[in-house]
């Protein structure tokens, strides 16, 4: 069984990582709200990680805005863009090198292997379990191609998978959901590490990312504690130290679906353009 977090000797250290790829709803400002207010509580450093890796999708108006709506909401960081800091830029698209070095590596350790199976292929395949919103669970068709890995110098052309311990348990104690136990090869299969088009892909980048700044707490949405599991996987491998998580709960439209980025009727500029005060936003956040 893999468990984390692990316990790090440093002071608190949250992070705001929003993507670029459209404009934040009330759901982005109550997670973000409740990193940076943990951030005060702690008495810790919050960074601000602009997470710009999909270059069709980002826009760096996006950005701004996105950077814009959360000083309007009164979140304040320490480290990331305008501000400076040993790291900065915080922008994942400038970061390229450090994934490269965190992909060499887990090329060098075995964890990885070449995938050319496309989406087709994956909902074509009778034996491919679902993994609920994830997509179908992989079916390890390309397992066999483990000892190719070694002929790549560079991740581009195809898929790069994480080949998962299947059994394995991934455990921790998440501080607002409670304990969570996924199982490899069940819950979730051989997850995808680096795309063909040659971008990363979030698990290595968020993972890498995460130890490189020195982060002790990621706060995000419930929806994301699968990936939390993967990415402890991703941890160990690379031999990096896993940070608290907090994951929090999700808000809802009055359908009960989750907040989504097209829901432009919630955005945070509609919101503001509609003569909103952050308060107001702040409030719905407390009664969720």
């Amino acid at each position: 069984m893999i468990a984390g977090p692990n316990v790090h000797g440093t002071s608190y250290r949250g992070r705001l990582a929003p993507s670029p790829t459209g404009l934040l709803h009330i759901g982005h400002a109550c997670t973000f709200w409740t990193a940076y207010r943990r951030a005060v509580e702690h008495g810790g450093t919050l960074i601000f990680r602009n997470e710009d890796l999909d270059p069709q999708r980002s826009k760096p108006e996006f950005a701004r805005a996105m950077m814009e709506d959360l000083e309007w909401l009164g979140i304040r960081w320490q480290e990331g863009p305008d501000v400076g800091g040993p790291f900065a830029p915080y922008e994942q698209s400038r970061r390229r090198e450090s994934y490269l070095a965190a992909w060499r590596k887990l090329r060098d350790g075995g964890f990885i292997y070449p995938c050319n199976c496309s989406r087709k292929d994956l909902a074509l395949s009778a034996a491919a379990p679902n993994e609920s919103d994830d997509g179908p669970l992989y079916p390890g068709r390309c397992r066999e191609k483990a000892v190719e890995a070694s002929q790549h110098e560079a991740p581009a052309g195809v898929n790069w998978r994480f080949r998962v311990p299947n059994g394995e348990m991934a455990a921790f104690d998440d501080l607002r959901q409670g304990p969570q136990h996924f199982i490899a090869g069940k819950d979730f299969g051989d997850f995808v590490i680096w795309r063909r088009d040659d971008v990363p892909a979030y698990q290595l980048a968020v993972v890498a990312d995460d130890a490189a700044m020195a982060i002790t707490e990621v706060v995000r949405g419930a929806d994301l504690l699968k990936s939390t599991a993967r990415q402890l996987l991703l941890l160990r491998a690379l031999g990096l130290p896993a940070p608290a998580y907090y994951h929090c709960d999700l808000l809802r439209d009055e359908a009960g679906l989750r907040l989504a980025k097209r829901h432009d009727a919630l955005s945070l500029r509609r919101l503001r353009q509609q003569g909103h005060a952050p308060q107001q936003i702040l409030n719905r956040c407390t009664q969720q």
